[in-house]
């Protein structure tokens, strides 16, 4: 199964990228997904079902950690198959 994982971290700042923000990144890109796309106001990824979803373990852990206050996530299935 493939899935979609689109999030976003908070506190917003639109001066300089938080830590949490700068952590996200860090974590989508070191976690082999697929058509990465990492924003100032949301970032998607996509990949089999078991890379998506240790990467977004890690990602509620580690941009907890980095101070964020609130995380939003949505996973889509976005086909079968790997």
């Amino acid at each position: 199964m493939r899935l979609r994982v689109e999030f976003t971290t908070e506190p917003f700042d639109l001066d300089e990228a938080p830590a949490h923000a700068l952590v996200a990144r860090e974590v989508v890109e070191a976690a082999e997904l697929d058509a990465v796309d990492v924003g100032p106001f949301g970032n998607t990824a996509e990949g089999g079902a078991d890379t998506v979803l240790t990467a977004v373990g890690a990602l509620l852990r580690k941009t907890l950690d980095a101070g964020a206050t609130r995380i939003t996530l949505q996973v889509n299935v976005i086909g079968e198959g790997e």
